[in-house]
């Protein structure tokens, strides 16, 4: 039998957590949108479009901000486009996916989408073939009183009182060379600054994430957040970051240590962000916007990424999760939580269809996918402060990673409710794991409570036909002690714990 052991003190925290930790993503991109969150004539859709049994799942699933419209989508969009009369809006061909996009949903169905979900909306300006002074109209239209021009085209299109909308990404992915007008970094960090300061001019109260690098392994990697921080480090708020996870060994083992490499690029990135601020002598600490992650290698081909003919939201990169899909999924929360003093955004891309936690059938049903469960259990319960966590366990040695242990675990304090959480991955591939769960400065526990997300079958997933075939099952394998709690966790399982004092 394994043991392992969780050190956690009640005065060693990390940070308190922020709630955009749990954002999500929705792109003009397959069937994200259409037929995804928005289809006319669908049984459950309301007078705007929505689909409500989406909607409903979007509540259980807990997202607290969502970012739009893309993604690579982005770089070639007029965001006029989608706002006025839709019979009045023209049809685009989207070279990002190679289709026909007929611009029905918009920015205005866009905010009423949020409000109707009860989430924060995200928007980004395009800086691929447009200018900031489209992006400083657009905050104009958006967030602008009133008594101007694109304030006042606002309130004809419908909208009198402003969207006030707080958080705008500057582009996307322009460090990427498939992006549409792909900019060197220098290029980038010129036109971001000044978007960043028009915008702003606009809304002072308005906050903007930056480029950083598509993933840790682009060639301009570090440089590219080095010289884009010179240009933008006075103007933007946070540095974004890109990761998709990929299972290149077909070996749980090896695909579970991308945990190591996304701590690692977060922690990269940070360095080089202090390093241009100990530059400058300056008290500021660019945080991050981790608005795009997700697990991303099966649905991979040319065919997933577009189809001939220039569609309207055609079946593009939508990939069936399965369990150990889910298990990655949440050893990359737990990673995002003990990194929530730097990292205080975070999208899950994306939310529906397109490497989505929630798959739909156009007129049809909507179900949850694995990933869906380990997300809805972070976000519903990380109320508090990330508690630091110390971690003695057994290690394997990986290609992808070097040595790295057989549990991964955050904590998180809610004090309101006197009840500390943990989020804890067992990658003990053949033996059971006693856990033996320290708690310092705490009164006696008095309850727990019980979930695991595992199974024998790694590549089970969710259909339309089997539901729920992979979801979180209670359990009783513990026992509380007098300042501790011993807990029996599964091979390779992922496990929430409540404890109440």
């Amino acid at each position: 039998m394994n043991k392992a052991r969780i050190i956690l003190d009640s005065d060693f925290a990390v940070s308190e957590v922020d709630r955009r930790l749990f954002g999500v993503f929705v792109e003009h991109l397959g069937r994200c949108v259409y037929t995804g969150i928005f289809e006319p004539g669908h049984p459950t859709a309301d007078k705007n479009g929505f689909r409500h049994d989406v909607l409903d799942l979007v509540r259980e699933l807990g997202p607290t901000i969502v970012r739009y419209p893309g993604g690579n989508f982005l770089s070639g969009y007029n965001w006029e486009d989608g706002v006025g009369p839709v019979d009045e809006r023209p049809v685009r061909l989207d070279l990002a996916w190679l289709s026909t996009e007929t611009n029905r949903f918009g920015t205005n169905e866009f905010i009423e989408w949020c409000r109707a979900a009860g989430i924060e909306p995200m928007l980004g300006v395009n800086l691929g073939t447009r200018s900031p002074d489209e992006a400083r109209e657009y905050v104009e239209y958006c967030n602008h009183p009133g008594g101007s021009h694109w304030s006042d085209r606002r309130a004809t299109h419908g909208y009198r009182e402003p969207h006030a909308v707080k958080f705008w990404c500057l582009g996307n992915e322009m460090d990427g060379p498939w992006q549409i007008c792909h900019k060197t970094a220098t290029e980038y960090g010129r036109v971001a600054k000044e978007a960043a300061k028009v915008m702003k001019w606009v809304d002072p109260s308005i906050q903007v994430a930056a480029c950083g690098s598509s993933h840790r392994a682009m060639p301009t990697f570090g440089a590219w957040e080095q010289e884009v921080m010179e240009h933008t480090f006075e103007e933007v708020d946070f540095l974004s970051l890109h990761m998709y996870y990929q299972n290149p060994y077909n070996d749980v083992r090896e695909f579970l240590a991308n945990i190591e490499i996304m701590d690692r690029f977060i922690n990269e990135a940070v360095s080089v962000c202090d390093a241009v601020a100990a530059k400058r002598r300056s008290p500021k600490r660019m945080m991050l916007s981790f608005d795009e992650w997700n697990v991303w290698y099966k649905a991979r081909t040319d065919e997933d990424h577009s189809k001939p003919g220039w569609p309207v939201a055609p079946r593009l990169i939508e990939e069936n999760y399965d369990l150990q899909d889910a298990l990655m999924v949440g050893g990359a929360l737990i990673v995002l939580l003990n990194n929530s003093d730097r990292v205080k955004a975070a999208c899950l891309a994306q939310l529906v269809n397109v490497i989505g936690a929630i798959f739909t059938e156009p007129g049809g049903a909507a179900w949850r996918q694995t990933i869906f469960h380990p997300f809805k259990l972070v976000a519903q319960n990380a109320h508090g402060t990330v508690l630091q966590t110390k971690v003695q366990s057994t290690q394997f040695e990986t290609k992808t990673a070097g040595p790295i242990d057989n549990i991964v675990a955050s904590a998180v304090h809610n004090a309101n409710q006197r009840k500390v959480i943990l989020f804890v991955l067992s990658r003990e591939t053949a033996d059971s794991v006693d856990l033996s769960i320290e708690l310092r400065g705490f009164p006696q526990s008095k309850a727990c409570e019980s979930l695991e997300i595992a199974g024998s079958d790694l590549l089970l997933t969710n259909t339309a036909q089997r539901p729920d075939a992979v979801q979180p099952r209670e359990t009783e394998n513990f026992s509380l002690q007098p300042n501790s709690i011993i807990a029996k966790l599964r091979p390779l399982s992922w496990n929430f714990l409540s404890l109440s004092y």
